[in-house]
């Protein structure tokens, strides 16, 4: 017997604007929602395939009435795939992220930043082709 990894449930108060920043952000697109929840993925997720092999997560988020009080103990990491670290951090910013100083110091190579309700996650190294890898 195994499981599957099927969604990472994210508790917010808006679930819609949420979910918009992070179809932004990812390409991704809404696959479900209702009053209080909006999932978000690249597929539409049916128990077949989710049990003939490891599918891509979605992302879910919830409405709660609480808000964040600390930092986040799980966190996404985003990879650009067509521009660099910088560029992507520019166009989250002008998404609604912010930078946010958790302690990582300025010689770091990623950037710790949060979606608009505080939740923390990181841009690491770009996987864009650069001209000395299609040299």
């Amino acid at each position: 017997m195994t499981s599957r990894f099927t969604e990472l449930t994210i508790d917010c108060h808006d679930p819609e604007r949420l979910a918009a920043f992070w179809c932004a952000v990812l390409d991704l697109k809404v696959i479900d929602r209702n009053e209080h929840k909006v999932e978000i993925g690249s597929w539409e997720p049916t128990i077949e395939e989710v049990r003939a092999r490891q599918m891509p997560p979605t992302l879910l988020f919830i409405q709660v009435p609480e808000g964040k009080t600390v930092k986040n103990r799980l966190h996404l990491d985003v990879s650009p795939i067509d521009c660099s670290t910088d560029d992507e951090v520019t166009r989250l910013l002008g998404l609604g992220a912010i930078k946010r100083d958790v302690g990582q110091g300025p010689d770091r190579s990623w950037v710790v930043m949060a979606d608009p309700e505080g939740n923390e996650f990181c841009v690491v190294r770009s996987l864009a082709v650069t001209r000395s890898q299609t040299a």
